[in-house]
């Protein structure tokens, strides 16, 4: 990637004509070169740019970049406290991957990672994250803890709620109706991804490694579907949802999401540090979309037929199986549709949605 197409999709992101002399003249190129960089750039990124004689060049639906300045200065100061830098990264392979790599090389817990794309997004168990440039969220952060490692396996259930909260957050005060019944219809769904009426919206992504009493370093990744739109959308193995279908476009901004995301996440990783998942485990609770449903769980080659129950107090799935309730920690499930078909799990991240 040039700095020249990075700073062509910053011009041409407003949604505006922009003629190929007043581009040439920005960039100190011919006007031939301005149609190749063009034709580039919306290969490259998978950009919908329009070209007409006398008028100009112009992206066909507008795109709100991430700017990393804009983000932090919306953060409460005890957030930023928290934090070693945001970087907002135009084209990665993964965020978690970066942090991870950083994390060993010894950075500072509170760096945050943002991209406009990723090149191989990953999901739970290395599936595909479908990550297209500037439409949705991919974040991750590293964080450094005393914990143990032991001690955080609740950790993906307490990021859930974080991330429910997050996104009302983003979203803020909206009038009664159609938008705000939406947003109370986000749930979440054992053990870390995010739906809203049977369709997955967004997930999660913790790795963990540290010493064995401690201290621990965590990467959580997040990948929410903002405006993923039906071309994209190709890509994805199993029913999903973006924001925009849920309360429209323009109602939550990228960098207004990604700034709630950082605080809720900063204030998850206090609480958890202080609480343990006893202090998120209520609200996990409450937005648990599948409580009481007849599902499968896929452990290694063995299927387990069952009643979803919730979760214990340690974060661990409950299963009736009509002959004890079963309490599991891994394994896929496969919810009964209300049909005889299936719904794909959500346990496996859509060819994902980031991180």
């Amino acid at each position: 990637m040039s700095s020249r197409h990075l700073a062509l999709v910053r011009l041409l992101a407003d949604g505006r004509q922009h003629t190929g002399p007043d581009i040439a003249a920005r960039f100190g190129i011919s006007r031939a070169a301005v149609a190749k960089t063009v034709q580039a750039l919306a290969q490259r990124w998978d950009l919908e740019i329009t070209a007409t004689r006398g008028q100009g060049y112009r992206l066909c639906q507008p795109l709100e970049l991430l700017d990393a300045a804009r983000i932090q200065s919306t953060l409460a100061a005890a957030v930023r406290a928290r934090l070693a830098a945001i970087e907002v990264w135009a084209e990665i392979d993964s965020t978690n991957a970066e942090l991870l790599r950083r994390g060993h090389d010894g950075a500072p817990s509170g760096l945050v990672c943002l991209a406009e794309r990723q090149l191989a997004g990953r999901g739970r168990h290395g599936r595909l994250w479908v990550s297209p440039f500037g439409r949705n969220c991919y974040l991750s952060i590293l964080w450094r803890t005393a914990l143990p490692p032991a001690a955080l396996g609740g950790l993906s259930l307490a990021g859930g709620v974080a991330v429910v909260a997050a996104i009302q957050a983003a979203a803020g005060p909206i009038a009664p109706g159609r938008v705000a019944i939406g947003l109370q219809e986000i749930g979440l769904k054992w053990p870390n991804d995010l739906h809203w009426r049977r369709r997955k919206l967004a997930g999660l992504l913790v790795e963990v490694s540290g010493e064995a009493q401690g201290p621990s370093q965590v990467v959580l990744g997040v990948g929410i579907n903002l405006g993923l739109g039906p071309v994209q959308g190709t890509a994805i193995d199993q029913p999903w949802v973006d924001l925009e279908e849920i309360v429209g476009p323009g109602t939550i901004g990228r960098n207004a999401l990604a700034a709630a995301l950082i605080g809720q996440l900063v204030g998850m990783f206090e609480g958890f540090e202080r609480d343990g998942l006893a202090a998120f485990i209520d609200d996990w609770r409450r937005l648990d979309r599948y409580c009481g449903e007849v599902a499968e769980l896929q452990l290694g080659s063995r299927c387990i037929q069952g009643t979803l129950a919730g979760i214990d107090a340690d974060g661990l799935l409950l299963l009736d199986t009509g002959d004890g309730c079963r309490r599991l920690h891994g394994g896929e499930i496969r919810l009964r549709a209300c049909s005889a078909s299936a719904i794909p799990e959500a346990g496996a991240e859509q060819a994902d949605s980031g991180s």
